[in-house]
C-alpha cells in the first residue's frame, strides 16, 4: 500500500534548486534543437522579417557566420529555407533544381565556414513557385501529385549533390519519400538522411514563414487539399506509418504546440527518431506576448520548449534556438 500524507509529502522533492534539478524528468540541451536559416540575394544583406520579431534573412556571404555560430553554441543542424527572387519563381519552380540556386549555394558556403555542422534542406516547391503551392498545378489549379513526384526526387538530389546532410520533404505528397529513397540510393546518396513531413496540418500558424519566403499573397486557394485536417490524429500514425515504410530515417510533426499529443501518438506508436517544428506563428506569439508584458520571454521560451520534450519529442526546429542554447548554457 503506497504512503499518504503526511508520511509521504509530495512538496519535498520541489523544495530547493538542486532537488528540482535532481529529479528533473526531462532536460533541455542545444543538441535538442535544429536552427531554421531563411537565405536571401545579395551580398552583405540581413533583411528583417517584420511578422517575424528578431528574425531576419541573410545572403550567402552572411549565412556562414549564422551556421558557426550554430555549431559554437552545440546546436547539430540548420534548416535552410530560400527567399526566391520574384523573376525566378514560375509555375514549374524550375529554379528548384538549378545547381547553383540560393539553397546550394548556401550549403557549400555553411560547409567551409562550419563542417561539423549539418544541414537539412526543404524538398517543396512552393518557394520557386510563381502560385505558391508545394506542386504543380492544373488549370482549374488543383496541385498534381504524381506530376510533381518526379521533381521533388530531382530537388532532392540536387540538394544532396550540393552537400546536404537531411532532405526534409514538406510538400505532403503521396508517394514522395519512397521515389526520392530511391534516387538517393541509386545516385549513390545512400548517407543522405530523410526527415520527412509525415503529419504536416493545414495550419493558420504559418503565415509568418509565408512572409519569410516570399510566398503570402501569391496562394491562390489553400493548401487543404494536401495538408492534413486539424481535426485528425488517426490519418497522422497512417502517414507516419507509410512514410516510415517508404524509407523516411526520421519524421516530423508541425506545427508544434498545438499538436502534442500527435506528437506523443507518433513517439509511441513508433518508436522512431520524432521531430517537431515550432512554427512561425508559434514563435511570434511567444514574441508578441513578452513584448506586450504578458509573459517573461525566456521562460517562455524554455517551458515551451521543455513541453515538447516531454511530449517525446526527439528534436526542435526552432527560431529560438540560439536563444535557448544560450539560456541553457
Amino acid at each position: 500500500m503506497s504512503a499518504s500524507f503526511p508520511y509521504l509529502r509530495m512538496r519535498r522533492g520541489r523544495s530547493s534548486a538542486w532537488m528540482r534539478a535532481m529529479l528533473a524528468e526531462h532536460r533541455l540541451h542545444p543538441s535538442d534543437f535544429i536552427w531554421p536559416l531563411f537565405i536571401c540575394d545579395g551580398r552583405d544583406c540581413e533583411e528583417p522579417i517584420g511578422s517575424l520579431p528578431g528574425v531576419s534573412r541573410w545572403s550567402i556571404d552572411r549565412i556562414g557566420a549564422k551556421a558557426r555560430e550554430a555549431a559554437d553554441l552545440g546546436i547539430p543542424c540548420v534548416a535552410l529555407f530560400p527567399n526566391t527572387p520574384e523573376q525566378l519563381r514560375t509555375e514549374r519552380a524550375e529554379e528548384a533544381l538549378n545547381k547553383d540556386n540560393l539553397i546550394c549555394r548556401a550549403i557549400k558556403t555553411i560547409k567551409d565556414a562550419a563542417p561539423e555542422i549539418g544541414v537539412l534542406t526543404d524538398v517543396a516547391l512552393d518557394p520557386y513557385t510563381a502560385h505558391g503551392h508545394d506542386g504543380l498545378v492544373d488549370a482549374q489549379g488543383n496541385v498534381i501529385n504524381d506530376d510533381t513526384v518526379p521533381i521533388l526526387v530531382e530537388q532532392a538530389l540536387v540538394q544532396a549533390e550540393a552537400g546536404a546532410d537531411i532532405v526534409a520533404p514538406s510538400d505532403m505528397m503521396d508517394g514522395r519519400v519512397a521515389a526520392i529513397r530511391e534516387a538517393l540510393e541509386s545516385g549513390g546518396h545512400q548517407n543522405v538522411a530523410i526527415m520527412a513531413y509525415a503529419a504536416k496540418y493545414a495550419s493558420a500558424f504559418y503565415g509568418p514563414f509565408r512572409d519569410a519566403v516570399g510566398s503570402r499573397g501569391r496562394l491562390k486557394g489553400d493548401k487543404r487539399g494536401y495538408q492534413m485536417d486539424p481535426a485528425n490524429s488517426e490519418e497522422a500514425l497512417r502517414e507516419v506509418e507509410l512514410d516510415l515504410a517508404e524509407g523516411a530515417d526520421f519524421v516530423m510533426v508541425k506545427p508544434g504546440l498545438p499538436y502534442l499529443d500527435i506528437v506523443r501518438q507518433v513517439k509511441d506508436a513508433f518508436g522512431v527518431p520524432t521531430f517537431v517544428y515550432q512554427v512561425s506563428g508559434e514563435y511570434a506569439m511567444i514574441e508578441h506576448a513578452a513584448a506586450a508584458g504578458a509573459g517573461e520571454r525566456d521562460a517562455l521560451i524554455l517551458e515551451t520548449l521543455l513541453a515538447f520534450k516531454r511530449a517525446g519529442a526527439t528534436g526542435v526546429l526552432t527560431y529560438h534556438a540560439v536563444d535557448a542554447a544560450r539560456l541553457i548554457a
